[in-house]
């Protein structure tokens, strides 16, 4: 096809663009530059403008001027949300902010701004999550640190308040006072305190003060409070907020306390705080004719020093035993015997800080057996008779805790090496290990409650019976399956028993009712676990699994809990009451 075009000497068609235009081009294309440059780069001039009218905290007009700026600027965000903040007009401060934000997300102003505007209106969780934000943004700013412990302080969680105020040396507290006023002595009083007055309080010292209050064992319930003093120094005093329990305590205290076993044939008598040096005498009386137990701790601070405690304890117990797979429907008899035993035992425990506890006991028995049917399941090492002394020592810690979430993971070990002077002799050892994750889902209050504790445990040696591990709910049973009771016709042994085991408690807590001196709460569980023996008539053989739903009601801080169980693996179901 014929063309009126020319072509050049590589046999291109030539260029329609003249070369005398290119500086025309030139010209054009910076033009375009200037202006796109002009639209995203703020105007310097409404910028200072608009800082000028800040300072002199004339926010209207900061607005109208800001407001028609079509400059994406993050500086002029800045100013118009906090002027829009000054109105009062929070969700338009905060549209400003967010979208400042996103300009900027490297600028820490604007989380810091949007946690102001969320806690002006009162929303704290929102507020504390913008502040972390900002704190990753700069980990040491002053500001966030102090407005994130003020947000946790009044949401009621001091530990959290604590763990950021101290990164700044806050708080200073004053005085230190009790509301009431303790019977217990002031000199020992002022020792479980681990913090002093005109000082910083820091986060260790509160959970250490925690630890040796609740080691005490005379206040059911507890709690330091944190009150600003009536000036401007930003200070605080601290106080303690206790019930106290005396003697057997109040009148319908003592009935309860005592009486609160008669169901199962038990009584409780107990004496708190006795010549205010906080000595705590327990006992416990079982009058049952099948399992008849009887005994008596005696417990006080050791060497009049809150970190130090000691226990006494004496034991005895006359029990029948009936071994069965099964507390109900058809359970053949695996053996039975009737064990009598008696030990005494001394215990020290100490109190190292907040998150290190640790003991170290002896303990000194004696069991005969009588009445022995031994079946399948209790082979002649079961039934070693004679004295024993045990060793014992556990220690217990915090792995993890984030009071920012309300969250903490505990973990504890144990161990037992004990001998026995039969004929021949025994050695064994027991050791135990438990981790136990406690987390309030919510940022204020106790309404929900979510409990998960595992616990395993192996044996190594020879052991008695009565030092076999008991699988079920009541009948003294150490490890609990909410859907298996351990005892049949009134005698123990229908839940499983063995030397080696694995158990997982998990458990939702709701509040329902909460009126001094009463706290109701609902909610469901799950129990899972395995108990192994070498003896072919013990242990549980298979996984067991228990759900089912419970309620807790606590009076005077002693606590009863009714559980509804099933057993996923037989079917039964079962209807307990047991003390907490």
């Amino acid at each position: 096809m014929e063309r009126n075009r020319k072509m050049d000497s590589a046999g291109c068609p030539a260029s329609g663009f003249p070369l005398n235009n290119i500086p025309a081009l030139f010209i054009c294309l910076l033009f375009l530059s200037v202006c796109a440059w002009s639209e995203t780069r703020p105007d310097s001039e409404i910028l200072d403008q608009v800082k000028q009218l800040s300072s002199q905290q004339r926010w209207q007009e900061v607005v109208n001027l800001a407001g028609t700026d079509i400059a994406n600027s993050a500086d002029v965000d800045f100013y118009l949300g906090t002027a829009l903040a000054r109105l009062g007009r929070w969700n338009d401060a905060q549209k400003v902010f967010l979208t400042g934000a996103h300009i900027s997300p490297s600028d820490k102003r604007f989380p810091q701004e949007l946690a102001g505007t969320a806690f002006k209106q009162k929303h704290y969780a929102e507020a504390s999550r913008f502040l972390h934000r900002a704190l990753k943004l700069d980990p040491a700013d002053s500001y966030t640190l102090d407005f994130l412990g003020t947000i946790y302080f009044l949401q009621g969680n001091l530990e959290a308040a604590l763990k950021h105020w101290n990164r700044i040396g806050k708080p200073q507290i004053g005085q230190v006072f009790s509301e009431p006023e303790p019977r217990l002595n002031p000199a020992l009083l002022d020792h479980a305190f681990a913090f002093s007055p005109a000082s910083t309080l820091r986060l260790s010292q509160l959970l250490t003060s925690v630890a040796r209050v609740r080691k005490l064992g005379i206040f059911p319930s507890f709690q330091f409070d944190l009150q600003a003093q009536n000036n401007d120094s930003g200070n605080f005093d601290l106080i303690f907020r206790n019930r106290e329990r005396n003697g057997c305590g109040g009148k319908w205290e003592c009935i309860f306390g005592v009486f609160r076993g008669l169901p199962a044939q038990s009584v409780y008598p107990q004496f708190f705080n006795l010549w205010r040096r906080d000595i705590n005498v327990l006992g416990f009386y079982r009058w049952d004719a099948q399992k008849r137990r009887v005994n008596a701790e005696w417990s006080g601070p050791f060497g009049a020093n809150p970190r130090y405690r000691y226990h006494l304890l004496a034991d005895l117990c006359d029990e029948n035993w009936n071994i069965r797979n099964s507390f109900t429907g058809r359970a053949p008899l695996l053996g039975s015997l009737n064990l009598r035993r008696r030990a005494a035992s001394a215990n020290l425990v100490t109190i190292a800080s907040g998150r290190w506890q640790w003991s170290a006991a002896a303990e000194f028995s004696h069991r005969n057996f009588r009445n022995v049917f031994p079946g399948t399941s209790l082979s002649p090492n079961l039934l070693a008779t004679g004295y024993q002394l045990k060793q014992i020592t556990r220690v217990d810690t915090d792995i993890w805790r984030i009071p920012e979430r309300r969250l903490t993971i505990e973990g504890g070990a144990s161990t037992q090496l004990g001998r026995i002077w039969s004929s021949p002799y025994h050695t064994f050892e027991k050791l135990q290990g438990c981790t136990r994750l406690h987390w309030f889902p919510k940022a204020e209050g106790d309404d929900y409650e979510f409990q998960e504790q595992v616990r395993a445990g192996k044996t190594w040696g020879t052991i008695p019976f009565d030092e076999l591990y008991n699988m079920g709910v009541l009948g003294d049973a150490d490890l609990l399956m909410r859907a298996h009771i351990a005892t049949r016709d009134g005698r123990k042994g229908s839940a499983p028993l063995g030397s080696n085991y694995f158990l997982s408690n998990w458990e939702l807590d709701k509040n329902a009712y909460a009126f001094a001196p009463f706290a109701v709460k609902v909610g469901p569980f799950v129990d899972t676990g395995k108990i192994t023996d070498a003896s072919p008539g013990l242990g549980s053989h298979k996984w067991l699994w228990d759900i089912g739903a419970q309620v807790k009601v606590k009076v005077f801080g002693m606590g009863v809990a009714f559980a509804y169980g099933k057993d996923l693996r037989s079917g039964n179901d079962a209807i307990t009451i047991r003390l907490q």
